[in-house]
């Protein structure tokens, strides 16, 4: 799904969202029911291409933790209800970069109990690629910090990688990641709510949200 640049969003008296954010947000962009039929549609789409193959599921924290957790619950439902069972395991990593980060072996994989557990299975990272946008200078690195975690994910030579995202940000900008699954393409704008943070406020807000410049300030370090 394509959000256009001029999309005005939804009013956000239209929706109940946490009253400590009053003033902070400027409209909402995607609310959250449609983001939870969204990843029902991915969880589907995944079931489908996956075929009898039990599945490893690396969820990329933080940022991508509800998503996860509802991809995941979406594809168990599925699996419940169909003639076929698929075993499926979830582990968590995050991402680390020491201060020298223009290096790409600089990149630290915290997390992740055993990683060896990959071999010959079909791996899943979930994520938010909006993680990664915290600045727009971080675009550019966005794509080297996916290259960095599949290759170290493909040293365990699992059977297959597809990498799913609930969001993409359109960016000109030619090295930028694209995902096998995701849910919403969207204008490059700085987003926060479920579980995207501004220096970790607004992970407790359901929908996504384009933050305003009075949040920025106020949540400012």
């Amino acid at each position: 799904i394509q959000i256009s640049d001029n999309w005005p969003g939804y009013s956000l008296d239209l929706f109940t969202y946490p009253q400590h954010y009053y003033g902070d947000l400027e409209y909402v962009l995607i609310p959250h029911g449609i983001i939870v039929d969204r990843t029902e549609r991915l969880a589907k789409d995944i079931m489908q291409d996956i075929g009898d193959n039990d599945i490893v599921v690396l969820c990329v924290l933080k940022g991508g933790y509800k998503f996860c957790a509802d991809l995941v619950e979406h594809i168990k439902n599925l699996s419940r209800n169909s003639e076929r069972f698929i075993s499926m395991k979830v582990d968590f990593v995050r991402l680390k970069s020491y201060h020298n980060d223009q290096s790409m072996q600089d990149m630290q994989i915290i997390g992740g109990d055993d990683l060896s557990k990959l071999t010959g299975k079909v791996s899943f990272l979930c994520v938010l690629l909006t993680l990664f946008f915290l600045f727009y200078k971080d675009i550019v690195g966005t794509g080297r910090t996916m290259k960095v975690l599949l290759n170290n994910i493909e040293k365990y030579k699992p059977k297959m990688i597809k990498v799913a995202s609930l969001l993409v940000k359109r960016t000109s900008r030619p090295d930028g990641y694209r995902p096998d699954y995701y849910g919403f393409e969207i204008p490059d704008l700085f987003v926060v709510g479920y579980a995207l943070d501004y220096n970790e406020y607004f992970r407790d807000l359901n929908h996504i949200c384009v933050i305003n410049d009075h949040g920025k300030t106020k949540y400012r370090v």
